[in-house]
């Protein structure tokens, strides 16, 4: 791990950047002295409840319309880095992971409750992590306070006041924070408003199933022949995966971890009338997510369930760094490609998913008049 060490921020310039957020938190406080204060909560009051974690696209079991008020939800994470075959040819990549799965798992609560993260990483491993929650409020997301080594763990709650889909990621600090996200370690969590998804108008939507899909960058360095590189232990690809980053060229984008994840065996389920919500995040690059022959009938293309969705839409975009969502009404039986619509990076690098679809055909919708033949008149 020497090349890690010689390539790691000077000491000075963490003590640097851990006192700049200390004076960003000192004037976060008297800003917000100046506004009117919240109403204060009795956290010992609230009641607990331990949210089972469980490994994407699938969601925790949860309830789309809050019941009682405010809970803390528990939550644990556990860093595991490992190794993962990304494509057929065997390409690897050392992953770094929450709960062992790229993306991490998907959190859910509501809007108004706490999330209490407990954050362990094991001392079988080599490097320091962290996390920062897009969706949290202050020091940096939470990374600021939740830095563990190999044999360390950390505590951290928040309250979760924004309703929506947002992006979860480890950020070290320099050059470790984009390393660690391509290698995997970066999920997505889903605040709901207490009374659930509604159309913007008032009218409540609710869905009959969730898929949770991460869309993934990697940036895997070749040898001289051109074949992919396999490492022996995390972390030594380093000084050779940051060259390749540097060209923001990404040789895999891929769902849910690898090239075919979320095809075959893997490919999502649904049944002709079901409204099925799509989550999808990038934490890294611009993504535009489409249903080949299907639409998002309500889209949160930005992630905030605090505004209304748009609808109709044929694609949607996510910008890197943010998750978004897509509610379809499925009408037709069939295999669905869900597909990352820059088709190079879809059909050549790898973003395509399927969703399955049974029921029965519809032939007002479509039909085939006549079967493919000789060329007539």
């Amino acid at each position: 791990m020497a090349g890690l060490q010689s390539l790691s921020i000077p000491t000075l310039s963490r003590r640097v950047l851990l006192a700049a957020t200390a004076v960003a938190a000192v004037g976060a406080a008297k800003a917000s002295a100046q506004e009117a204060p919240a109403e204060k909560v009795d956290i010992s009051s609230l009641p607990r409840v331990k949210q089972a974690m469980v490994a994407p696209p699938f969601l925790p079991e949860h309830e789309q319309v809050a019941v009682g008020g405010p809970k803390i939800v528990e939550v644990t994470f556990t860093i595991e880095e490992k190794k993962m075959v990304i494509d057929e040819d065997g390409t690897e990549v050392w992953a770094l992971t929450f709960n062992g799965s790229v993306p991490g798992p998907m959190i859910v609560v509501h809007e108004g409750d706490y999330v209490e993260l407990t954050l362990k990483n094991p001392e079988t491993n080599l490097m320091e992590h962290n996390i920062d929650f897009h969706a949290s409020t202050g020091a940096l997301g939470g990374a600021a306070l939740t830095r563990v080594l190999p044999g360390e763990q950390a505590v951290l709650r928040w309250k979760a006041v924004r309703p929506g889909v947002f992006v979860y990621h480890c950020a070290p600090e320099g050059i470790m924070i984009p390393y660690h996200v391509v290698h995997g370690m970066n999920g997505a969590v889903m605040v709901l408003p207490r009374g659930g998804l509604n159309d913007g108008k008032g009218n409540p939507l609710k869905y009959d199933l969730a898929y949770y899909i991460g869309e993934q960058d990697y940036y895997i360095p070749r040898d001289e022949q051109g074949a992919f590189k396999k490492y022996e232990t995390a972390g030594e690809d380093l000084s050779e995966s940051l060259d390749v980053m540097r060209t923001l060229t990404p040789t895999h984008v891929v769902f849910n971890g690898a090239a075919g994840a979320l095809t075959g065996d893997g490919a999502m389920k649904a049944k002709v009338g079901d409204n099925v919500l799509f989550i999808h995040a990038q934490a890294n690059r611009d993504t535009r997510p489409h249903l080949i022959g299907g639409h998002g009938d309500y889209v949160w293309t930005t992630g905030s369930f605090a505004d209304a969705p748009v609808t109709g839409r044929e694609t949607w975009f996510v910008c890197g760094g943010s998750a978004g969502a897509a509610m379809y009404r499925f009408r037709q039986p069939g295999i669905y490609a869900y597909v990352n619509h820059n088709l190079i990076e879809a059909v050549m690098l790898g973003a395509t998913a399927h969703v399955v679809v049974d029921g029965e055909w519809d032939d007002d919708l479509m039909m085939q008049v006549s079967k493919p033949g000789p060329i007539s008149g």
